[in-house]
């Protein structure tokens, strides 16, 4: 395998990833709007299970999402001052 396959392949498999993580952190979203909706309503067992998943599961899914988000910026920008000085040589 070639190092640009390589390099192509695996930025592949973390864009899948993020995008997977994404649409976890949606539905997780989603079901604690349901679980405090239920909570409202008397049924306590949605939201109970939402606090117990909250640090083992969906704190580092939002992290994940936030340091992607953040490397995703800071990659731009740096590629764009990189050409922008490049033009200016």
């Amino acid at each position: 395998m070639t190092k640009e396959k390589f390099k192509e392949r695996f930025k592949e498999i973390i864009d899948n990833f993020l995008l997977i993580n994404l649409f976890v952190v949606i539905f997780l979203a989603i079901f604690f709007i349901f679980a405090v909706i239920m909570q409202i309503n008397g049924i306590y067992i949605f939201l109970n299970f939402f606090q117990n998943i909250w640090n083992p599961l969906i704190v580092p899914l939002i992290t994940i999402l936030i340091v992607s988000s953040l490397v995703n910026g800071i990659n731009s920008w740096w590629r764009r001052k990189w050409l922008s000085q490049e033009e200016d040589i």
